[in-house]
């Protein structure tokens, strides 16, 4: 027997989709041109032997592997090129908990970017506060050493987005939101360098 609907669980739903979809739509008025500022210039740093390094908590986390993903890979099935290098600082666990262990989480992504990162290079780095320590740890170290830095934020940006060659900033507070539109944003992003790098 089906369970009786819970009271207001079909409201809620649809008041969360239409505010998805709200921050969604506003992303063409509030983001788009930094976007494509943003994949111009991953797509030069790309261009002149450099390789994109991405990073993030959590959910960000999450993206910063999907966006290397579709880059390394493609972002469809029917759109045959070269590979991007993208490397995501999110994924070796043992190297992730012996930086916890041996120099404290604040440095998880900061100390790759040391070992990784090279003048001509880029970093996105993804946070929907705009104040993850490590992640502000990470860009520090990447303008230290000659980096490009891009950055995904909710709205306002946070510490993170002055820190940037260029800021995209959600027009959105709440978490969930901001994930959804950073997704998009990011499958975006792989579209654009793709066009850049590899015009059909």
């Amino acid at each position: 027997m089906t369970p009786p609907d819970e009271p207001g669980a079909l409201e809620q739903a649809a008041r969360y989709l239409g505010e998805a979809a709200d921050t969604i739509a506003r992303l063409t008025e509030v983001c788009l041109a930094d976007v494509v500022e943003a994949a111009r210039l991953l797509a030069a740093a790309l261009r002149a032997g450099g390789k994109l390094l991405i990073c993030g908590n959590g959910g960000s986390a999450a993206d910063a592997q999907h966006l290397a993903a579709e880059l390394v890979g493609t972002l469809t099935i029917d759109r045959r090129r070269p590979a991007i290098p993208a490397l995501a600082l999110t994924t070796d666990t043992s190297v992730l908990t012996a930086i916890a262990n041996d120099f404290g989480a604040e440095r998880l992504f900061a100390r790759q970017v040391e070992a990784h990162g090279r003048p001509g290079d880029a970093l996105i780095a993804i946070s929907t506060s705009g104040t993850s320590a490590n992640v502000l740890a990470a860009v520090e170290e990447g303008r230290a050493r000659g980096l490009a830095i891009v950055t995904l934020t909710g709205a306002g940006g946070g510490k993170l987005a002055p820190m940037a060659d260029v800021a995209i900033s959600v027009p959105d507070d709440r978490t969930g939101h901001i994930q959804e539109a950073h997704l998009a944003l990011e499958h975006l992003l792989a579209l654009l360098i793709e066009r850049e790098l590899h015009p059909a």
